[in-house]
């Protein structure tokens, strides 16, 4: 009888420190988890700074306006429809699915709701998911803010948003992340250098397409530099973008696993070095000058170059991922002046032309054998027709509709005044 008491007792201390190690890593990971989201968050402050740097001093508080605004119309519409069609539960694999059963338990459940191990493999509780994953659905957005930056109206740009971040985003995004039919294909895309990057780029090349270049961008065949407003501003934005993605990129691997996450952070930092030197070397090249604007531009495309296959190319690979992206993010920034396609920051370079670049290199780079390029080619496609059109759509309603395009007079005298009846940059001499 003792006997048996006696491994009953340690059957019972087993389940109990088992129970203990189980809760343990749920609140590691979860921890890892909050920590990525509010890197993804300050990413918001990144892009501001980029986009109010590189723009014009007059358009400075209407810039910085639609960047405040941006989150907060993507993380709400995210919530109200963005995640249910992003993880509808497909029962087989395919385009599109409406399940919002979910509906109920995120607006109406206890702050207890899935918070077990059970949930996500014990990665993360219900609502971190949730607010790891909006971060990732306003950045998209953000991406198109700066492109069209400094002509656009308000109001269009606001109600683009709603519509892209609600309904576009998640559809597309439902394919990989949501376990839909590029899943099913095989398509890998780790962080979404396609399904975040390039979808917003692809939304930025609409907009740029439908809204027009700036007044006086191009005069007799020629490409007229706009003097950004600051510099240091600029520098301070790709900084925080950097840093921001180190919870991008780390926290996409959905935990604290200490091995993967420390690997992806060391391929992530390594791409945006070589992506900064390969857009030193090309600008240089190019224009015969130092440009830091491409060299900022170049580390940016080496993080967006790699976030597809983080987690699957070799520090070596990374490096040369990293560094095409950094030339090719130069050689786009060309050709978009020469077609006459005005992007006040580069974002369609960056993010689009580097988008496609990474996720296809995870097909030639991926020390995965069952990664295809084909495949990879094949899910660019799909993602970038469907995004391209749905904005130019979007953005073709509303130009025939409300307009999507301020005055000539209030580009010329700049946003700020007419819009905020404020400015960015204000010098008051006492009398």
């Amino acid at each position: 009888m003792k006997y048996f008491v006696h491994v009953l007792a340690n059957e019972m201390a087993t389940m109990d420190l088992t129970l203990e190690m189980s809760k343990n890593i749920l609140t590691t990971n979860n921890v890892w988890m909050m920590l990525s989201t509010a890197l993804v968050f300050i990413m918001h402050l990144g892009f501001a700074g980029v986009e109010a740097g590189f723009g014009q001093a007059k358009n400075t508080v209407n810039i910085l306006f639609k960047n405040t605004i941006t989150p907060i119309i993507g993380i709400v519409s995210y919530a109200a429809v963005g995640f249910y069609l992003m993880y509808p539960g497909f029962e087989v694999p395919g385009w599109l699915s409406f399940d919002f059963s979910g509906w109920n338990m995120f607006w109406f459940s206890p702050a207890t709701a899935d918070v077990s191990a059970d949930y996500a493999n014990a990665g993360y509780t219900y609502w971190t998911d949730f607010l790891f994953q909006a971060m990732f659905a306003a950045t998209a957005a953000t991406i198109v803010s700066g492109a069209i930056a400094e002509r656009v109206k308000l109001g269009a740009y606001l109600i683009f948003t709603l519509f892209f971040v609600g309904f576009v985003y998640p559809i597309i995004g439902s394919w990989k992340w949501g376990g839909g039919a590029l899943d099913a294909m095989g398509f890998y895309d780790f962080a979404g250098s396609t399904l975040v990057h390039s979808v917003g780029g692809w939304g930025a090349l609409a907009g740029v397409i439908l809204v027009g270049p700036r007044i006086g961008k191009y005069v007799n065949g020629r490409t007229v530099e706009k003097p950004g407003a600051s510099v240091p501003l600029a520098v301070i934005g790709v900084f925080l973008l950097w840093l921001g993605w180190f919870g991008f990129n780390g926290g996409s691997v959905l935990s604290a696993d200490p091995g993967l996450v420390s690997f992806v952070l060391v391929t992530t930092s390594l791409a945006a070095c070589a992506g900064g030197l390969g857009g030193f070397l090309a600008a240089y090249f190019a224009f015969k000058r130092l440009d830091l604007g491409m060299v900022l531009n170049g580390i940016l495309a080496g993080l967006v170059s790699i976030t597809a296959g983080a987690d699957v190319i070799n520090p070596g690979g990374a490096v040369l991922v990293g560094f095409i992206g950094g030339i090719l993010v130069v050689l786009s920034a060309i050709l978009l002046d020469k077609l006459h396609l005005d992007d006040v920051v580069g974002a369609v370079s960056v993010h689009l032309t580097c988008g496609v670049w990474g996720t296809l290199a995870v097909g030639i780079f991926s020390t995965n054998p069952e990664h295809s390029f084909m495949t990879q080619l094949i899910g660019v496609a799909v993602c970038g027709v469907t995004a391209f059109l749905s904005a130019y759509v979007i953005f073709f309603i509303l130009k025939k509709t409300v307009g999507i395009r301020v005055s000539a007079e209030h580009e010329r005298t700049g946003l700020d005044s007419h819009e905020h009846g404020i400015r960015g940059y204000t010098i008051v001499f006492d009398e």
